[in-house]
């Protein structure tokens, strides 16, 4: 049977078409305009004979499609082998714009995505800029550094189990030359190594396990699924992470992770005097609540690190755990509150037990704690949306692992404010601007400002 024939007979079967002033009245979806580039697509795959969008036959290119009506057509045309490749690669791009509707036909995107390629790669390059003034250190006037990272994330099918197989692939790189650049593991200091870096940070499988969703492997870990700060850690361990989704709406989580961790003295921004670096055995517990579009958010989590082995044999990790323990605990509670789906207002606080250096006459260096106002939320899907936010951030560098923050540096608490847009599907742009001081100087009337500004433009595929 013809390509055309199969693919008219089966998209065919939609009863609904764009002229059903009954359907779009009850339709949830917005429009979407004539001239958008969805439209022009699913136009192209009616030219193609991918889809045939009317039970007449006909393909009424001078009418408004809704989401609906196209999502409908996309989870038809995401079950055919026989087409072409350019055709593929734009079915696979439409099922990525309108995958809420097809999960609310009941059509899980993974699942279509089985069926289309057992192989499938995504990734992201981005361009980013930081600029750090900071008084305690030797050189105060502001470095700079600029960096190219490309990350490709292939995920693999395995089979019909529900598993997946997957990796992340890094490429580092200064912007001012092809061949100098720090590594990845300098990525968040300033400085670096005299060459460019390629690293597999991530390799992992996915699936069900125990009721959750689990990761067995070196895996993501990132601390605060509630609020999405990363304030304790953003980073990969070698072990197992499992998250179950609670409640009808899935609205609650909990999650617990346990593995080997590596932790990197570089791993921070600005350069710290009690930087350490090692490994130890990690383990954490995060249970909360996310509000949907109004309502009380909450979030309590412990995390711990011991039989903590100092890097190339020093101590200056050991250094900072309790005198008659090696192992080091943390605890972090949360609230916060949606107005409504555009403004948010949270906090959260973080306690350490780790011991601070002899003869310290600095800030409390055990206490980390974040509150942020923000409104709006910025989606890489939908051009033109954003999101801006204001913060005040105290990071006690013995209180936190691996933040994930761009230019709030352990050992400093000062305001930040930041803005994302999109600036195209797929585009994201960030900049950031932060004013502070270092903890571990702002005594005695010593100068301690620590004034950080980042930008950033993110490339998703």
């Amino acid at each position: 049977m013809k390509k055309r024939t199969l693919v008219s007979m089966i998209t065919g079967a939609l009863v609904i078409g764009a002229a059903s002033t009954t359907f779009a009245a009850a339709n949830p979806f917005s429009d979407v305009p004539a001239d958008s580039w969805a439209y022009d697509a699913v136009s192209k795959l009616a030219a193609d004979g991918v889809v045939n969008g009317y039970p007449d036959g006909t393909y009424q290119g001078g009418q408004t499609m809704t989401r609906y009506e196209m999502a409908q057509m996309v989870a038809k045309a995401m079950t055919k082998t026989d087409i072409d490749k350019a055709d593929k690669a734009l079915v696979d791009k439409l099922a990525a714009e309108f995958s809420e509707e097809l999960d609310n036909l009941g059509v899980r995107v993974t699942d279509l995505e089985k069926k289309s390629d057992n192989v499938k790669w995504g990734g992201r390059l981005r361009y980013y800029y930081r600029g750090i003034k900071d008084d305690t250190a030797a050189n105060q006037d502001r470095t700079n550094d600029t960096q190219y990272e490309l990350r490709l994330e292939p995920k693999a099918f395995i089979g019909n189990s529900g598993w997946t197989a997957n990796a992340r692939i890094r490429y580092y790189s200064n912007a001012g030359s092809a061949n100098n650049g720090g590594s990845v593991n300098d990525q968040n200091n300033n400085g670096g190594s005299d060459k460019s870096d390629t690293v597999v940070d991530r390799i992992f499988v996915e699936g069900p396990l125990f009721g959750a969703d689990a990761k067995l492997g070196k895996v993501p870990t990132y601390s605060d699924n509630t609020f999405g700060t990363g304030m304790i850690i953003d980073s990969s361990i070698s072990g197992a992470e499992f998250n179950w989704n609670l409640g009808k709406d899935n609205t609650n989580y909990a999650k617990a992770t346990i593995g080997r961790y590596d932790y990197n003295a570089n791993a921070n921004v600005g350069v710290s005097n009690y930087a350490y670096d090692g490994t130890g055995d990690y383990a954490a517990f995060e249970i909360g609540h996310k509000a949907k579009d109004k309502g009380l958010s909450a979030l309590a989590s412990y995390y711990s690190l011991q039989n903590i082995t100092p890097a190339n044999g020093s101590n200056s990790f050991s250094r900072f755990a309790k005198a008659d323990a090696d192992k080091t605990n943390f605890w972090v509670g949360g609230l916060g509150y949606k107005f409504d789906k555009n403004v948010q207002l949270f906090g959260l606080y973080a306690k350490s037990d780790m011991d601070e250096a002899a003869n310290y006459n600095g800030d409390d260096q055990s206490k980390a704690y974040d509150v942020t106002l923000k409104y709006k939320g910025a989606d890489v899907t939908k051009p033109g949306s954003y999101d801006i936010y204001a913060t005040y951030r105290y990071l006690g560098q013995f209180a936190t692992i691996a933040p994930t923050y761009d230019i709030s540096a352990r050992d400093t608490k000062g305001w930040q404010i930041g803005v994302d847009y999109a600036v195209a599907s797929n585009v994201m742009a960030m900049v950031e601007y932060y004013k502070g001081k270092r903890l571990s100087a702002d005594y005695n009337g010593n100068d301690a400002d620590y004034n950080a500004i980042y930008g950033r433009l993110d490339f998703f595929f």
